[in-house]
């Protein structure tokens, strides 16, 4: 049973819903909770969860018992989570937090989660356990102060989309290499001087985006990129192109500089 209580101006969970077996989705976002009662972490059985768009800081460690497709806290005021989120195997949004970090024990639990969005936060490093989330296929870390990226970021072999925008990014692992499923590297507004060699080997790429950021030069390796259909370049101020920018063009890639 569904139960949408989204944008109802609450300002408590209704207390009617305590020991409702039968709910598998209960969204209650877009309301005025600054807390929810305990009973609500009963409700083990849910599948779906939606307390979004609230006004709430913290959540129980009780979460680390439930089993869910999709979990949703964004746009709230978290500042911490706890050692655990359970098992979310579809959609994870933490986007428009107050998070500095995230513990090493969340993401060792994610393995078959498939897309994590913890943009708009004040994140400033990754725990490697990142690794850990083989059956990611998109990653959205843009609008944090995200330094580096972990090297076991090159496990994720499923990751078809990385967002990294507006980061002060300095450079990429060696290891983003290894992303064969890869098909869009997102990178505007970051920090970045240099890309590794490794990035030829992202065969499956077909969209980079590098717009505004400090790079001086490009790996030849982007030119034997076979699927790659688009590359922005826009206002990279230090770039020396390439010559082989217009073997690019002249394949069909829209190269945007």
């Amino acid at each position: 049973m569904i139960l949408n209580l989204r944008g109802r101006h609450l300002t408590s969970v209704p207390d009617d819903i305590r020991g409702r077996t039968d709910l598998r989705d209960l969204r209650i976002g877009d309301n005025e909770l600054t807390n929810v009662p305990e009973w609500l972490w009963d409700l083990t059985q849910l599948e779906f969860l939606d307390l979004s768009q609230n006004r709430l800081t913290s959540i129980s460690d009780r979460l680390g018992n439930f089993r869910l497709r999709m979990l949703d806290l964004g746009h709230n005021a978290i500042a911490h989570l706890p050692d655990s989120l359970g098992e979310v195997s579809d959609f994870l949004y933490l986007s428009n937090n107050q998070l500095t970090s995230v513990p090493e024990s969340i993401f060792a639990r994610l393995t078959r989660l498939k897309y994590l969005n913890v943009t708009d936060n004040q994140l400033t490093s990754l725990p490697e356990s990142i690794g850990a989330m083989t059956s990611l296929r998109e990653l959205r870390l843009y609008n944090n102060r995200l330094t580096t990226l972990p090297d076991s970021i090159g496990e994720l072999y499923s990751l078809r989309e990385l967002h990294a925008d507006n980061n002060p990014l300095t450079s990429l692992p060696v290891s983003i290499g290894n992303l064969r499923a890869l098909r869009e590297l997102h990178l505007r507004n970051d920090r970045i001087a240099s890309l590794p060699e490794s990035i030829g080997n992202l065969q499956r790429l077909g969209f980079l985006d590098l717009r505004a950021n400090p790079i001086a030069s490009l790996p030849n390796s982007i030119r034997d990129l076979p699927l790659l259909e688009k590359l922005d370049l826009r206002w990279c101020y230090a770039l020396t192109p390439p010559p082989w920018l217009d073997s690019l063009e002249s394949r069909g890639c829209a190269v945007l500089r």
